[in-house]
């Protein structure tokens, strides 16, 4: 029985998926750093200083930022990054399906929101 209790406690004080205090705070400093610059971005070049114009490059910058900041912490806070492969791939494909149907559906409904606006509601009116 005493066994028992010593494989537990030495096993509490091994670190939990490959992470350790300083690879915490090394990730933490990514992130502080990935969204110190989104706001740079946002509030310095774009709205203080006139550098960069709105548009689909700038969101393209903006997506490609939030990308990486998800992937930072899907890896590991959540930990996928020391998860076996199988569970990794059967997660990212679950991702993908979401985000095409997400795409599908905007899709069909801007078609819808135009093509429902060109004709009236109660035609006999």
């Amino acid at each position: 029985m005493s066994n028992h209790h010593e494989n537990i406690a030495a096993h509490d004080h091994h670190d939990h998926g490959g992470m350790d205090k300083k690879g915490i705070w090394k990730v933490f400093f990514i992130l502080l750093a990935l969204t110190a610059l989104e706001f740079l971005i946002a509030l310095g070049f774009v709205h203080h200083w006139g550098i960069i114009q709105k548009g689909m490059l700038l969101n393209a910058v903006y997506i490609v930022l939030t990308l990486v900041k998800a992937y930072y912490i899907v890896a590991y806070f959540m930990h996928l990054k020391f998860e076996k492969s199988g569970f990794i791939v059967c997660c990212s494909i679950g991702f993908i399906f979401i985000v095409y149907f997400i795409v599908l559906l905007l899709i069909e409904g801007d078609y819808l929101l135009h093509h429902f606006q060109s004709h009236p509601l109660f035609p006999n009116n």
